[in-house]
């Protein structure tokens, strides 16, 4: 198939406007627009087709709450390495949406799944977790097609998610996910609209 103009324009526009949002609000998705976001990662890459990404849909309010108290805790252990000037900078920043987004989402890695049969992961094993990352950035550009927000939370301890979830032995955690319908939309980082760290040009050179 052939792309039109128009269409690399539109993916263009879903590319500059993908945020990592983490202000929500509490409006609930419907069970369609969720099951177009879930079938939209089942089209992600993946090494050797093994398809190693597993996706808890976090509902259960006690299981939040775990996440957002070790979301809390690796916060302020993280804050405490900041010289003080920084160490406000921090403070001030909002680094996740766990406290108003409507659909959570506990994403892992089998680290040695039978599908593929080891098939182009032999000498790159990592390319296993590449996958998973894929999948989530696919997850990320179709929830902003539908206008909705996706952010990532990673002040988290691996471990510690692992054992939150009781997940199998090779389940290994990749990502916990905020997703939601934006209080605003910005097509400037927040990290860069808030003198954080401002966008770098990405490194292209020919050999």
């Amino acid at each position: 198939m052939d792309f039109t103009p128009d269409q690399a324009a539109s993916l263009a526009e879903v590319l500059r406007w993908r945020r990592d949002v983490r202000h929500f609000r509490p409006d609930p998705i419907a069970e369609p627009v969720m099951e177009r976001l879930r079938a939209a990662m089942e089209m992600a890459p993946s090494v050797g087709n093994a398809r190693p990404w597993r996706v808890l849909r976090v509902k259960t309010q006690p299981l939040r709450d775990q996440v957002a108290a070790e979301f809390e805790r690796c916060r302020a252990a993280a804050g405490a390495r900041y010289d003080p000037a920084r160490q406000t900078a921090y403070q001030g920043l909002k680094l996740a949406g766990i406290d108003q987004a409507p659909e959570q989402l506990a994403v892992f890695t089998v680290i040695d799944p039978a599908e593929g049969a080891g098939l182009g992961r032999q000498t790159m094993p990592e390319t296993l977790r590449q996958s998973t990352a894929m999948a989530v950035h696919t997850l990320w550009l179709a929830a902003r097609a539908e206008n909705l927000g996706l952010g990532m939370v990673s002040i988290v301890d691996p471990r510690a998610m692992e054992r939150i979830f009781d997940v199998p032995a090779d389940w290994e955690f990749s990502a916990y996910l905020c997703l939601g319908t934006p209080e605003f939309t910005d097509d400037t980082p927040l990290l860069h609209r808030s003198g954080w760290q401002e966008n770098t040009p990405t490194l292209w050179q020919v050999q």
